[in-house]
Parts: structure tokens; C-alpha cells; sequence
């Protein structure tokens, strides 16, 4: 772009300066009360006062027939309870299964999600109202530290991890559970976008004189029936599964707050943006 006159550089110069020392603090000012709501619905106090925590109880919705049915009961980023009915494909009877009473599962998705919120109000917070910017980059280099934090936190809770089957077989939430599973079941939690999401796996034990050509599975969020792996020297494959879930809406607000801020922060880094244009050289 060509050089602005020095009549439209002087006035440009001022309402960059009202930027940086007006607006970006109102934005600043914005995204703290947002991503404060956030951190209020992941519910965790101060201190770890789980006792004070709301326990909410969700029931399992299914659409593979009933075969898993189940009431999940959420406090802050633990799963305290589970009772859940699965129907064994061999057999056709329903067994009833739930956590122990000295057993809870910390949801590792929600833990980390809420990390990157606390990490995110730490950044706006190292720059309260007082203090002066002096330049866009500077600005720019806030926005990105805290849209990286955001899109961390983002992608804790719409991207569950890949597991192997040796992997969901040997976590200790196999070890959680009353009566304890048998061997030829697998069970595995998670969170999916706004859903608190559980797989239950049904086996077949292959015997070793099996001429099925064996071929492990590799890492997933969801396995397929006819997914194979090998466990304590014994090979199995997959011949059942069962996925089923249930919406937690503070999880959906949560996702919500992280979409608006991100906003935010873009909004600001284009305004900057779009003062450098003016300049045929970087003021900041």
C-alpha cells in the first residue's frame, strides 16, 4: 500500500494508540469474564473440595438395542459412579456391574481442558488494566499464547485419544468395577465433543491352533468387531460392540465460551492487523 500522508499517519497514529490503550484492555476485560464462567462450569473449587462438588447423574442413551443400559454419575472431572447392565451376546444375560465404592475415574479430558482455561485467564491476568501496551506485536503475542491455550482446551474435550485394545485392556478402569469384568468383556470412557461417551467390547478368545490369519489393530477411538490383539500371551478379537453416550450441557456451554473467545482473540489480532496495513513499513 502507499505511503499515508502525514495528515492520515497522525490520525492513524491516534486511534491506534486508543487501541492499545482502550480497547485492548475491553477485550481483555471481555475474555476474563467469559473464560471465568468456563472455569466455573468445570466446578472445581478451590482446594480440591470434591466433597462440595454437585454430583449430577446421566443415564446412557443407546442405539445398538439395548444391549448396554447404565447411569453415570459426574462430579466436576471425576466419574464417582457407574452402574451399568450389559446383555453378553453369548449367553443373552444381562450382568450388572459397578464401581467399587473406593473407585472413581478422573476424566483426564476434563482435567486438561480446565488447565488450559486456568492457563489462559493466568496470561490476561499478567496484564491488568494499568498496564500500558506499546506496541501490536505485543498484543498479537498475548492473543496467540491465549488462543493456543483455548484451542488446547478445545481440543482436549472433540478429540478423544487413539487407544490400542492391549491399552484399554490393561487400564486400571478394568480393575474399577463390582462384580470385577469378566476377561471377555473391555470397557473404555470418554469424552466426545458435549458427550460422556462409554464402549463396551465383547470378545471371542481365539485358540492357538486358529488358522485365522491374526492381525493386531492399531491405535483407535472406536474399534470395529473383527479387530484382533494379543494380551498375557492369549489372542482375542473383537466380536461385539457397543458404544453408548449421554450430553452433559455444561460441557456444550463450556465448548461455546471457547468458540466466542477464540472470536475475540481474532477480532483483535485482524483490528491490529489492519492499522500495520496502512504503513508501508512495521510501526510495531
Amino acid at each position: 500500500m502507499a505511503a499515508a500522508s502525514q495528515a492520515e499517519r497522525s490520525v492513524l497514529e491516534e486511534e491506534f494508540q486508543w487501541l492499545l490503550r482502550e480497547e485492548v484492555h475491553a477485550v481483555l476485560k471481555q475474555l476474563q469474564d467469559i473464560l471465568k464462567e468456563a472455569s466455573r462450569r468445570f466446578a472445581v473449587p478451590a482446594g480440591g473440595l470434591e466433597s462440595h462438588l454437585k454430583q449430577e447423574n446421566f443415564i446412557l442413551g443407546s442405539s445398538t438395542m439395548d444391549q448396554v443400559k447404565g447411569v453415570l454419575t459426574l462430579q466436576g472431572e471425576a466419574l464417582t459412579q457407574a452402574d451399568i447392565n450389559i446383555k453378553m451376546a453369548k449367553s443373552n444375560q444381562v450382568f450388572h456391574f459397578t464401581f467399587r465404592e473406593d473407585k472413581q475415574w478422573k476424566m483426564q479430558q476434563i482435567q486438561d481442558a480446565r488447565n488450559h482455561v486456568n492457563q489462559a485467564l493466568q496470561l490476561l491476568s499478567s496484564r491488568d488494566e494499568s498496564y500500558r501496551f506499546k506496541t501490536g506485536a505485543e498484543v498479537d503475542k498475548l492473543m496467540d499464547a491465549v488462543m493456543l491455550q483455548l484451542s488446547r482446551a478445545r481440543n482436549r474435550l472433540t478429540t478423544p485419544a487413539s487407544m490400542t485394545l492391549p491399552e484399554v485392556a490393561s487400564s486400571s478402569l478394568m480393575k474399577m468395577f463390582s462384580p470385577p469384568l469378566p476377561g471377555d468383556v473391555l470397557v473404555n470412557f470418554y469424552i466426545n465433543l458435549s458427550k460422556l461417551c462409554l464402549t463396551v467390547y465383547q470378545l471371542h478368545l481365539l485358540q492357538p491352533n486358529s488358522n485365522k490369519n491374526f492381525k493386531p489393530a492399531g491405535s483407535s477411538v472406536l474399534h470395529n468387531p473383527g479387530a484382533m490383539f494379543e494380551v498375557n500371551a492369549l489372542k482375542f478379537e473383537v466380536s461385539h460392540v457397543h458404544k453408548v453416550e449421554c450430553v452433559v450441557p455444561w460441557l456444550n456451554d463450556t465448548l461455546v465460551f471457547f468458540t466466542i473467545s477464540l472470536q475475540l482473540c481474532q477480532q483483535l489480532k485482524d483490528k491490529i492487523s489492519v492499522f500495520s496495513s496502512y504503513w508501508n513499513y512495521r510501526p510495531f
